[in-house]
C-alpha cells in the first residue's frame, strides 16, 4: 500500500524516528482526522509547528497541498521530517528552529500543531532531549500561549489554526485567548484516552497542584479550531 492509498483522516505508514523523536500517538491521530475535515488543495499553504515525524505534513502534502512548511525546533526531528519526506516522497520544506523566527511576513491558509503541553516542574523549556515534544512549564501552556499569540499573524483571512492539546492546560483557556486575538475559536474534537507514562510519573505532583485527582486515569484530548476572520 503507497501513502496515496491511505484514507483521508490516516497518517502514513513505516515512518521513520530517531530516538529522541516523538511518534505519532492518540493526540496524532485525533489531529489527523480533524485535519482530513479542512479543504486542502492546490491553493493552500500549509504550515505544521513542532512536526516531529513530519507525519501531519506528510499528510497534509499526500492531499495536493500547493505547499507544505514543517518547523521543528529539534534537530533530530529536522532530519526526521526530512527523511520521511523523501521515503514516501511528498515535498515538505523542513524547516530548523522556531516557528515565528522562521517564518517571518509569511501567511498560511492552514496550521496545524501538537505543540509540548504535559504539565511540569520545569518553569523554561527543555533545551534538548526527548522532553522537548512535550515539557511545557507549570500549567503547560508555554507554548500554546505563544502559538496563540503569534495565530493571528500566521493566517491569511480565512485562514484556519487546528491545535490539539491536552483538556488538563484548559480548552476554554485556550478559545479563549485565540478569540481575544479577534479569531474565531471553538473546541472542534475531543477525545478521552488513558493516561500514559509521562502523566503517570509526575501523578503525585499533578495532585498537588491541582491538575489531577487521586483516582483519575483517563486524560482528555482536544482540537481547537480557530479561523481567521
Amino acid at each position: 500500500m503507497t501513502t496515496t492509498d491511505l484514507a483521508p483522516g490516516a497518517l502514513p505508514r513505516g515512518l521513520f524516528a530517531l530516538p529522541s523523536v516523538y511518534r505519532p500517538q492518540a493526540d496524532t491521530r485525533l489531529l489527523a482526522a480533524a485535519l482530513a475535515q479542512e479543504e486542502v488543495g492546490p491553493l493552500t499553504d500549509v504550515l505544521e509547528i513542532g512536526t516531529g515525524t513530519g507525519a501531519l505534513a506528510l499528510h497534509a502534502a499526500r492531499r495536493g497541498a500547493a505547499t507544505v512548511t514543517a518547523v521543528d525546533v529539534s534537530w533530530p526531528a529536522v532530519v526526521t521530517a526530512r527523511m520521511n519526506a523523501l521515503l514516501h516522497q511528498l515535498p515538505l520544506r523542513v524547516l530548523h528552529g522556531d516557528f515565528a523566527e522562521r517564518t517571518p511576513g509569511r501567511r498560511f491558509d492552514l496550521v496545524v500543531t501538537n505543540p509540548p503541553y504535559v504539565p511540569s516542574p520545569g518553569t523554561r523549556l527543555p533545551p534538548r532531549g526527548a522532553e522537548r515534544a512535550w515539557d511545557a512549564g507549570p500549567d503547560g501552556r508555554l507554548v500554546i500561549d505563544r502559538i496563540c499569540r503569534g495565530a493571528a499573524s500566521l493566517l491569511r483571512p480565512g485562514g484556519v489554526l487546528l491545535m490539539v492539546h491536552s483538556g488538563m492546560c484548559g480548552a476554554e483557556t485556550t478559545v479563549d485567548r485565540l478569540t481575544g486575538q479577534g479569531l474565531s475559536a471553538a473546541i472542534a474534537a475531543r477525545e478521552s484516552v488513558p493516561w500514559g507514562p509521562v502523566l503517570r510519573s509526575r501523578r503525585a505532583w499533578l495532585e498537588r497542584r491541582g491538575l489531577a485527582s487521586p483516582d483519575e486515569k483517563r486524560e482528555e484530548l482536544v482540537v481547537i479550531r480557530a479561523r481567521n476572520l
